[in-house]
């Protein structure tokens, strides 16, 4: 498995962005479709934004499309989640989840947690109103 860790959390404004970053070690991210999930107190993890393992697909929730974006750099073993105006409810902590793929799983995007097999410790994102 992977190894992944987040970073980039904080505090912020309503009306805001936030850049997260999940940098992996122990294996290449070349080799793993990601994802993003947060969980706020008291609620369930959810789906946020996943990529497949090429960059050539990605999925968005309803709730973020069109204010976050998903991107990542397999050189440099990272996959990042741009985050813009920010509003309270995406309060939560952000994790980052991989899963093994095959090469042929060029454009296959995973969007259940069930689906991953290695995840972040987390970071916390906090939009105040």
């Amino acid at each position: 498995q992977v190894q992944l860790v987040e970073s980039g959390g904080g505090l912020v404004q309503a009306g805001g962005s936030l850049r997260l970053s999940c940098a992996a070690s122990g294996r290449t991210l070349s080799n793993y479709a990601m994802g993003w999930f947060r969980q706020a107190p008291g609620k369930e993890r959810e789906f946020v934004t996943a990529i497949s393992w090429s960059g050539l697909s990605t999925e968005y929730a309803d709730s973020v499309k069109g204010r976050f974006t998903i991107s990542r750099d397999n050189a440099k073993n990272t996959v990042a989640l741009q985050m813009n105006s920010l509003k309270p409810e995406d309060t939560a902590v952000y994790y980052c989840a991989g899963r093994s793929v095959t090469a042929y799983s060029h454009t296959v995007v995973y969007t259940r947690h069930h689906e991953y097999d290695s995840w972040g410790q987390g970071t916390q994102v906090t939009v105040s109103s």
